[in-house]
């Protein structure tokens, strides 16, 4: 079992990161952490656990979006 981070992150959002990053692994991602598991829920886990994983408010459009849409 992964331990939660120490940056006192609530359950629910910790789960809720590597629920979303496990989708992510699943449809192909490559891995962001060199891990001996293959498991896409547990390697999710290890790398929200790592800080991997940046949190992302779905109300506000993603940095990327707001880059592109900027230059057009």
């Amino acid at each position: 079992m992964v331990k939660l981070p120490d940056n006192h992150m609530s359950k629910y959002r910790f789960v809720m990161l590597a629920a979303l990053r496990a989708e992510q692994l699943q449809a192909g991602a490559l891995p962001r952490i060199d891990s001996e598991t293959r498991k896409a829920t547990v390697l999710a886990q290890e790398e929200v656990s790592a800080g991997l994983v940046d949190a992302w408010d779905g109300s506000q459009p993603a940095e990327n979006d707001a880059e592109a849409s900027a230059e057009e």
